[in-house]
Parts: C-alpha cells; structure tokens; sequence
C-alpha cells in the first residue's frame, strides 16, 4: 500500500504544473550560475576605478613638461593595475572553483589568454627601446599595445561567450586606444583615463541596472551579472 505522503493523487495536494516546474529549474540553474561566476559589477568597477586613476596621475605627472611621466606616477599606476588584477583573479578563482568540465575548461584557457596576451609586451617595447624610438613615442606605442591587447581579448571573450557587453566593450578599448595614439602625449593618458576608465565605469552601471531589473522580475534571486563566460544578456 502506498503512504498518502508518496502518493501524487493524494487528496488536497495540487497536480504537478509543467510552467512552473521549467520556472523553479531556470532559477536554480539561474541561483548557481550567479554563484559561481565572476561578478561584473566589481570587475568593471576595480578597473574602471584602476584605469581613471592611474592614468590621471600619468598625466598629471607628464603635464607640468609635457613629456613621459616621472617614476612615481608610473609607480601608482602599475600598483593600481596589481591591485585590480589581484581582485579579479581572486574573486575569479573562488567563484569558478565549484565548477568542472567544458566550462570550467573554456574560463581557465580564456584566462590564459590573456597571461599570453601579455607575454610578448615587455620584449616589443623593448625592442623599440632600443631601436632608439624617444620616450615619447615608446609611450605612445605601449599605451596602443595595450589597448589592443585587451580590446581583442574582450571581443574574443565577447563572441565565445555569446557576451554582448563584453563584445562592445572590446571594441570601445579598441577604439579609445586609437584616439588616445593620435591625441600625442600628454593628453594620450587623459583620453584613457575618461574614455578608457570611463568606458569600464559606464559598463559597471549597465550591469547593476541590469541586475537590478532581474531581481525585480524574479528571474535571479539574489543573483550577480558576469563579466566573462555566460554573461549573455543584452
């Protein structure tokens, strides 16, 4: 005999819906998606924070002669970028850390591609350092390196990942590296800083609406928007 408690006919207790089934599975695949991805809005807030002040102090500390920057601009800089690449690597690290197989995999070669990105910067600068390029135009150089570096990163990151943002981010960096080689020094460091800085501050914004209108529609209780993989809104 079946126990009224295992029994789906039980007298008083409503029938399955099939709607609402589908619907407690999309939040709960929802609820563990936002657990375990990166969380937008403080990637894009530690570099946008990173990018305006960093490059406002290199441009303050190049305007008075008009030149490259003294060390200790460069010194607040590179320290602003080790401070928000620690975070996003940690943050990054205990947020994927419950997550295995294809995934998991695609995050971690992603996440490599930028070490590699990175890998050849220090000998091309050095190598144009050598060649007897002026500090003004090795600046320049390494400044639109940069860009272009992160800015097909992010349109790499943007179309495997079906990201939208991340894709028309990778674009904005790539087009404020351009105007910032053209502006000439000093001013190429305060083109980065608004547009460059400001670009990641906007993006920040974008997600915390976004994030907020999913709440409000229960679609993501509780939940975060990723910078990375997944991130497919918009």
């Amino acid at each position: 005999m079946t126990s009224p408690e295992h029994d789906d006919d039980a007298p008083g207790r409503p029938p399955l819906d099939p709607a609402e089934s589908l619907r407690l599975i999309e939040e709960s695949q929802q609820r563990v998606r936002a657990a375990t991805e990166p969380d937008g809005r403080l990637l894009y807030l530690v570099w946008g924070v990173a990018w305006l002040v960093g490059y406002l102090v290199l441009w303050s500390s190049a305007r008075p002669h008009g030149g490259a920057p003294g060390a200790i601009g460069f010194a607040v800089f590179f320290a602003l970028l080790a401070v928000a690449m620690t975070i996003t690597v940690v943050h990054s690290v205990v947020r994927g850390a419950a997550t295995r197989g294809p995934s998991n995999r695609t995050d971690a070669m992603y996440g490599w591609s930028w070490c590699l990105g990175f890998l050849s910067y220090p000998f091309i600068i050095g190598g144009i350092a050598d060649a007897g390029a002026s500090d003004e135009v090795i600046g320049l150089v390494a400044n639109a390196l940069a860009c272009v570096i992160v800015g097909l990163l992010y349109l790499a990151g943007g179309t495997f990942f079906c990201d939208n943002r991340l894709y028309v981010l990778g674009l904005w960096i790539l087009l404020t590296g351009g105007i910032a080689t053209v502006a000439g020094m000093p001013a190429t460091y305060l083109v980065m800083a608004l547009a460059g800085g400001g670009g990641f501050l906007v993006m920040c914004g974008i997600e915390v609406v976004l994030v907020a209108r999913r709440r409000r529609r229960g679609r993501v209780p509780g939940a975060t928007a990723a910078v990375g993989p997944g991130a497919d809104d918009g």
